[in-house]
């Protein structure tokens, strides 16, 4: 019953963080899975169970806002799909031993591209009303559903930020498109896992769990983000998920430092962590105030995404 209720609140944070920036559910919660010591292939696929569920409940919200362009969804979300069944397949046949330091690898890799993304650039906007290609969107799509399914998250922090770099969408849309199509990644992973790891590879309980504290999380989400800026909270994400898979590789067999490289290494990346932090404070400070709200705002709570 402790595991459920810490999952529940992993989940919770998770979509918190997911509804802030539009990325990052499946990143954390994958993260938190392997810290606690479940093997990569099942936390991935637990975390893609819980997310047909959260994507769901989030596309719903996003559509009754208005943020959903049905076109991206369509574009990116099908080929997104076939790249997370693949990823998910090839996850599968990976044994622990190798497929452990391969994700954590690949989630350090996530967790600095959304801490430097987010301490540098912000969310960018530019060339609105341009519209995005299908030699764009497809292959970004194929590419960020088979790093979502290998990497157990992805799908956010490679399509969010690829989409808003362009500036062709406003970031609410961009926001709410990628949130909505990620329901169909979602499920192809998890048939993918099925098919690689048949039902016994995937914890229902947890998946529940999770799932709980997303639908829990989801409303809170839309309160999040008026008061926490997504420049900090970012930096922050992105700092505490370099973190814990630097820790695991570190402890790994597959380094085995000892005490003191260890250490000295969180050392670093704790000052790191900080001065970014430091940074997109500062950085929030300095940014012109935003306008006054208009009623249309107040009906869209992911507007200021």
């Amino acid at each position: 019953m402790r595991t459920l209720i810490l999952l529940a609140l992993a989940g919770l944070g998770a979509q918190l963080v997911d509804g802030s920036l539009g990325m990052a559910y499946g990143v954390t919660s994958t993260t938190l899975l392997l810290a606690a010591g479940t093997n990569p292939a099942a936390a991935s696929a637990t975390v893609h169970l819980a997310e047909i569920g959260t994507t769901l409940a989030s596309g719903a919200a996003h559509w009754r806002f208005g943020n959903v362009d049905w076109r991206v969804v369509a574009r990116i979300g099908v080929p997104g799909a076939v790249g997370a069944f693949a990823g998910a397949t090839f996850l599968s046949k990976l044994s622990t031993e190798a497929a452990e330091p391969l994700m954590s690898l690949l989630l350090l890799s996530l967790g600095l591209y959304v801490l430097i993304r987010f301490t540098v650039q912000g969310l960018p906007t530019g060339n609105l009303g341009k519209p995005l290609r299908k030699r764009f969107l497809g292959p970004l799509g194929l590419v960020a559903g088979f790093m979502d399914a290998t990497g157990g998250g992805g799908w956010g922090p490679v399509g969010t930020p690829a989409i808003l770099a362009s500036g062709r969408m406003e970031p609410r849309k961009v926001i709410g498109s990628i949130d909505t199509s990620e329901f169909l990644v979602a499920v192809a992973a998890s048939l993918g896992f099925l098919y690689g790891l048949g039902s016994e590879g995937v914890n229902a309980g947890w998946a529940v769990a999770l799932l709980v504290g997303g639908l829990v999380a989801a409303p809170l989400a839309a309160w999040l983000v008026r008061h926490v800026p997504p420049r900090i909270l970012g930096s922050a994400v992105g700092g505490l998920i370099v973190l814990t898979n630097v820790r695991t590789l570190l402890r790994g067999d597959w380094i085995s430092a000892g005490d003191a490289a260890q250490w000295t290494v969180y050392g670093i990346l704790y000052a790191v962590w900080a001065a970014a932090l430091a940074h997109s404070v500062r950085e929030h400070r300095r940014a012109p105030a935003p306008r006054a709200a208009t009623a249309e705002d107040e009906t869209a709570p992911s507007a200021s995404v």
